[in-house]
């Protein structure tokens, strides 16, 4: 059998209050709302009405209906509200028609004032009919009196009226009607659905504040509390119903003058406790009308954003080299691996040095997987590869409107975005020197201002920095901030170059060679693990070790990736490397086996080469932009890429 839904809402309580004929009309209609209301007719007035009603307790009526100075009188004294009966302007020219027929002298008597709109009816027919009007029972019983001396033979009004004009002798006529009556319990049933649908609002809504974390109270327009939540109530030290009507400053004198204007924030500090406390507009209607507080306690929004500034990042932002990636045996690499270890156990800015394509970014990845910060982000970016005004943006991060094409709601910068975690900046030296002193500064003091901001967010971020440039000489030549270059260099590791760990070669070959296969299908095969890679290049190995590789690991990859399309091919007659294959695809290798070590000023000059390569490539190749980067002529820079002076 189905289950009927129950409908556990309450009839609407009606108390109809009126003695003599208004009682005998709330009985004759009352069987008409038995099923809508809870109708009760109370056959007392003023005073003895108000006992009553003040005797139900938690049973009072949702609404009273009543009528003339009897209803004027309760709603000044119950907490209920009243539905006034008024009669209609039909029920008004029945009640005089009635009264005409009866007697030539009719006077028509009101409670409270006669409407115009019965004055300018009165007149407009030509009615002869006195007009009264009363405010009290008092009232009422003068007026009848001097209607009577006044030979008025029938009195027409509300059930006081013509009780009294009955008494004096006079006609009376009774002017509320069944429809009148009816209207008023019609207004009673919606003014109770009205004021339950309001209950229900203000229960959701105290509901709502009750549960949120922070606190919680709304405002009418002249500051006094409508609502507040247990938790600002319990910072205050107030209880909740007490608020209620008060003002904030009078339940606590320190706020005075602290609280926020609409839509601003302000800190203040409520029993030792510092909060945030932000104000915004309560709108009851088509203007607000009061406001909302909240308080959010200053620590819970500094672990909140530690909390979400600490997630893990997205895929991009985690180290994938290990320290076993590292691939050398010899002193050099041994000593770095060393110093790896070492230094992450450490939270000290390391300086990284070397040539390009050492593997400066590999060690800053191994470093940051064997840390405490391994399951936090790793940062990398390149800083000779943006411009000036980009690389500061990506940086530091931007406010919205910061600049042209900022986008909305800002950005955090990279710094941020490396919070708890390793932020490496690659090719430090290239740096402009304003976004240095920036840098200096989020060094010392461990904080970051985005762009368009003037709030400093702290972070907590190892910093690790790279560069193949020989930093000390651009401080003596005003290129790079010295003090920066001493807040880089506390722990620093020098890469050593590939010729110099000629031992290493054969073994960085295979390795790269493997990987290379992999991206090879006909290679696979052939080339399963390094013990076949080493094989397979074990007859050019003298001529591999013996070149001394300008562009180190990188150009060895690049070499060895050109072995790997060479031996895939179908037509090469079967996977085989020779010295004449090794010729055919990179002559250099053999041009320079046996070529003596580059000096000092030939290194230099390599790396300025390629500096100048790189920024003119992160140009896009416009050589007037990469020399107002570099700080040369055009002259210059055509004079260096052709390797001169």
């Amino acid at each position: 059998m189905p289950l009927r839904e129950v409908n556990v809402t309450p009839r609407p309580r009606i108390w109809a209050v009126g003695i003599s004929r208004l009682r005998d009309l709330f009985l004759d209609i009352a069987d008409e709302y038995a099923e809508r209301a809870d109708l009760h007719v109370v056959s007392r007035g003023f005073d003895d009405a108000v006992r009553e009603i003040a005797a139900t307790g938690a049973a009072a009526p949702d609404v009273i209906v009543a009528g003339g100075s009897n209803g004027a009188y309760l709603k000044t004294r119950v907490a209920v509200p009243v539905v006034l009966i008024n009669p209609t302007g039909f029920d008004v020219m029945h009640a005089l028609a009635r009264a005409r027929r009866e007697a030539a002298s009719v006077a028509l008597v009101m409670h409270g004032e006669i409407p115009d709109e019965v004055r300018d009816f009165a007149a407009a027919y030509g009615i002869g009919v006195r007009l009264a009007a009363y405010r009290s029972i008092q009232d009422a019983e003068n007026c009848v009196r001097q209607l009577r001396d006044q030979a008025v033979q029938v009195v027409v009004g509300p059930g006081l009226v013509t009780d009294l004009a009955s008494r004096a002798g006079l006609g009376a006529v009774f002017f509320y009607s069944h429809a009148s009556v009816r209207a008023a319990f019609d207004a009673a049933l919606e003014v109770v659905q009205a004021m339950r649908m309001e209950g229900f609002r203000r229960r959701r809504l105290d509901n709502l504040l009750q549960h949120m974390r922070d606190g919680v109270a709304a405002l009418d327009a002249r500051g006094r509390i409508e609502a507040i939540n247990e938790r600002l109530a319990g910072a205050l030290g107030v209880a909740a119903g007490e608020a209620v009507g008060h003002t904030l400053p009078e339940l606590v004198p320190e706020l005075a003058g602290m609280l926020p204007d609409t839509g601003a924030d302000l800190p203040a500090t409520i029993r030792g406790v510092s909060y945030v406390v932000h104000r915004g507009p309560l709108a009851g209607g088509e203007e607000p009308d009061g406001s909302v507080l909240t308080f959010q306690e200053s620590r819970a929004v500094e672990r909140l954003d530690r909390t979400l500034r600490s997630r893990p990042r997205a895929q991009q932002f985690v180290a994938r080299y290990q320290l076993d990636d590292m691939v050398g045996t010899g002193p050099g690499m041994t000593r770095v691996k060393a110093l790896v270890r070492r230094y992450a156990r450490s939270d000290a800015t390391v300086l990284i040095l070397g040539e390009s394509g050492t593997g400066k970014e590999m060690v800053a990845q191994a470093m940051h997987r064997l840390s405490t910060r391994r399951d936090f982000p790793f940062i990398a970016i390149n800083c000779g590869a943006f411009p000036e005004a980009l690389l500061e943006s990506e940086l530091f991060g931007y406010e919205e409107g910061a600049f042209t094409g900022a986008r909305r709601g800002g950005k955090a910068g990279l710094i941020e975005a490396a919070h708890r975690g390793t932020l490496f900046l690659d090719e430090i030296g290239e740096m402009p020197l304003p976004l240095q002193s920036r840098l200096l500064r989020v060094l010392q003091e461990r904080e970051v201002v985005r762009l368009g901001s003037t709030e400093p967010i702290r972070i907590d971020v190892r910093v690790v920095a790279a560069t193949h440039r020989a930093l000390i000489e651009d401080v003596e030549d005003g290129r790079f901030r010295a003090d920066l270059y001493y807040r880089l260099n506390i722990l620093n590791i020098a890469l050593p170059a590939l010729r110099e760990r000629r031992a290493d070669v054969l073994p960085l070959a295979a390795g790269l060679l493997v990987q290379a296969a992999q991206r090879e299908p006909l290679l696979a095969a052939a080339v399963p693990d390094e013990r076949a890679a080493t094989a397979l290049l074990a007859g050019v190995g003298d001529l591999l070790a013996g070149y001394a590789w300008p562009g180190n690991v990188r150009e060895l990859q690049n070499v060895i990736e050109r072995i790997a399309v060479e031996l895939a091919d179908p037509d090469a007659g079967g996977v085989t490397l020779t010295a004449q294959t090794l010729r055919a695809i990179a002559p250099e290798v053999l041009g320079r086996g046996d070529a003596a070590a580059p000096t000092l000023r030939e290194r230099r000059r390599r790396l300025e080469t390629d500096e100048i390569r790189a920024v003119l490539e992160a140009c896009g190749g416009d050589r007037d932009a990469a020399c107002r980067t570099l700080g040369i002529s055009k002259t210059t820079l055509w004079r260096r890429l052709q390797g001169g002076r």
